[in-house]
C-alpha cells in the first residue's frame, strides 16, 4: 500500500472513530497531496509524498514558532497535534547523535575549515540522513558549532 493510499485509508478510519482533529489534519495533508498531482500531471511516487509531508511538518513548526512568540499558546497546540499526525507517515528522524555524526563525517569529506563552505557540507551532511526525517534547522546549527 503507497503512503497516499495509507492517508486516504486513514481518512475513512478517522472518519469512522470521529476524530475530528486527526480528520482535518489528514483532509490537509491530501488535498495538499492532490495539489502538488496535479502540478506534476502524474501519479505521486512515495519518495515525492514523502518530501511533501517533511515540507508541511516545516511549516508546521514554523508556524509553532509565530504563535509561540504572539503568545498564542492555543494554536501552538493545534499545530503540534497537526505535526504529530503527518510525523506518523515520514520515517523516523535522526537522533541529534545522528546528526552530529553525519556533520562531522561531511565536514572531514568535504575538507572544510570556514563558513563560507557551509552549503558544501550541509549537502554532505544531508545526504548522509537520506531515509531519514532531519530537521533542517538543526543540520544548519550542527554545521555552523563544527565550522567556527
Amino acid at each position: 500500500m503507497s503512503l497516499k493510499e495509507q492517508i486516504v485509508a486513514d481518512i475513512t478510519a478517522a472518519m469512522k472513530a470521529k476524530e475530528a482533529d486527526k480528520l482535518s489534519t489528514l483532509r490537509m495533508v491530501k488535498a495538499n497531496l492532490m495539489n502538488r498531482q496535479i502540478e506534476k500531471g502524474s501519479e505521486l511516487t512515495d519518495e515525492e509524498v514523502q518530501k511533501a509531508l517533511q515540507s508541511l511538518v516545516k511549516q508546521r513548526r514554523d508556524s509553532v514558532e509565530q504563535y509561540e512568540k504572539a503568545g498564542r499558546a492555543e494554536l501552538a497546540a493545534k499545530e503540534q497535534a497537526e505535526i504529530a499526525v503527518i510525523e506518523h507517515y515520514l520515517p523516523q528522524a535522526a537522533s541529534p547523535e545522528e546528526i552530529e555524526k553525519a556533520v562531522a563525517d561531511a565536514v572531514a569529506e568535504t575538507g572544510a575549515s570556514s563558513m563560507k563552505e557551509m552549503g558544501l557540507v550541509m549537502k554532505a551532511a544531508l545526504a548522509k540522513l537520506e531515509g531519514k526525517t532531519a530537521d533542517g534547522k538543526l543540520v544548519s546549527e550542527a554545521v555552523k558549532a563544527k565550522l567556527q
